[in-house]
């Protein structure tokens, strides 16, 4: 198959996927081609089964806002006729899915019939494309593709409940790629270069946007260290940076956290971990707490969004309330106190992890490609 794959091309948890799905598919012999403003961060080769192509935003006064929107679908149209793509897939439904729509049209003027596939990752739903100024035509992008997915039946739920859809949705999880992971002792994954013997690592990624409650990881590391020796490692970049600096500041547990920035290695850092943090205040999916999970790091989430779908409670990790980070605390210490309970939450956590393996969704996503496509004529 000729798939377009068209994403943000950042280190997001839709941008992540839609990669990794890329790449995935490009390895089964499959032409892909990326669409998007830049090189996305995760795609690290560019073969002949693999194709970037840039969108560019010419500058123009007139403009208060440059429209990507328009200059992304005329992209489609060109990649689609030059390279007879089969199906463009779009991840997150603003601009993607209205782009799409109108590259569609387009192209059908011509005499091409492209099919588009629409996933939804979670607040292009939740909170993006439910606001009035979009709402409309999200609706109308979605019910206009000629398939959709949903990383959650969370999210599912969500969407039926906010827009009036009159197309099926089909629920693909979120996968991770096992090859990526390196074993628990290898010289990728040395934790004496980032703690004591005695120390546990504790773990958080995200881009510490509001939404993630980076606040609540300080605060509950905080508390689990004064029972627990322990270090923090936060991966990420984003506006509540400088927040959540001053808040280990005023602590006075700065010196227990290493602040490591964007990485395209997550997989290396979580081989280092003991528990992993993330009390955001929804997820559609979890995708951080699925890499966590599958570098055999139990997870401390809150019970919101797609989550619970992800980490079992008292299974792989534990479940509280948004904000809740007494309950956080105690569920992480009665975690990291014990070895063998440590040791079994971090069995657990791989044994669930392995279900969301990329051999056993990749199918799912064929299976979406090849009914579009025998529904051609």
């Amino acid at each position: 198959m000729k798939i377009g794959i068209v994403c943000y091309p950042t280190f997001g948890g839709s941008g992540v996927v839609a990669t990794e799905l890329g790449m995935a598919l490009a390895q089964k012999g499959h032409h892909v081609h990326f669409i998007t403003y830049k090189q996305p961060v995760r795609l690290d080769f560019i073969s002949n089964d693999i194709h970037f192509h840039e969108v560019f935003v010419e500058e123009y006064p007139l403009f208060q806002f440059q429209p990507y929107e328009l200059a992304l679908s005329s992209k489609m149209v060109e990649v689609v006729r030059m390279y007879d793509l089969e199906i463009l897939h779009v991840h997150y439904a603003i601009p993607h899915a209205y782009a799409a729509y109108m590259a569609k049209q387009m192209l059908k003027e011509k005499g091409i019939d492209i099919k588009v596939v629409t996933t939804l990752h979670g607040t292009d739903i939740t909170l993006v494309g439910s606001h009035p100024n979009y709402k409309t035509a999200v609706e109308f992008s979605i019910n206009n593709s000629d398939a959709v997915t949903t990383v959650s039946e969370s999210l599912k739920n969500d969407t039926l409940r906010l827009f009036n859809i009159t197309k099926e949705i089909y629920v693909i999880n979120n996968f991770i790629d096992f090859e990526k992971y390196p074993e628990i002792g290898s010289e990728e994954c040395q934790r004496h270069t980032i703690a004591k013997e005695n120390e546990r690592i504790i773990t958080h990624i995200s881009n510490l946007r509001p939404v993630k409650r980076a606040w609540d990881v300080i605060d509950v590391f905080y508390k689990i260290q004064k029972e627990v020796p322990s270090k923090l490692l936060l991966v990420g970049e984003g506006p509540d940076r400088e927040r959540i600096e001053c808040q280990a500041k005023d602590l006075g547990i700065l010196d227990k956290i290493l602040f490591l920035g964007n990485s395209n290695e997550v997989n290396k850092l979580l081989c280092y971990s003991d528990l992993f943090l993330l009390p955001s205040e929804t997820e559609s999916f979890g995708l951080a707490a699925l890499e966590a999970m599958a570098a055999r790091t139990p997870v401390i989430s809150t019970n919101s969004g797609g989550l619970p779908e992800v980490n079992i409670n008292g299974v792989t990790g534990y479940l509280s309330n948004v904000g809740d980070t007494d309950d956080m605390a105690m569920n992480g210490i009665s975690i990291l106190k014990n070895d063998q309970t440590l040791q079994q939450f971090k069995e657990n956590a791989l044994m669930q992890a392995k279900r969301f393996s990329l051999q056993n969704v990749l199918p799912g996503y064929k299976e979406v490609y090849r009914e579009v496509i025998a529904n051609c004529c």
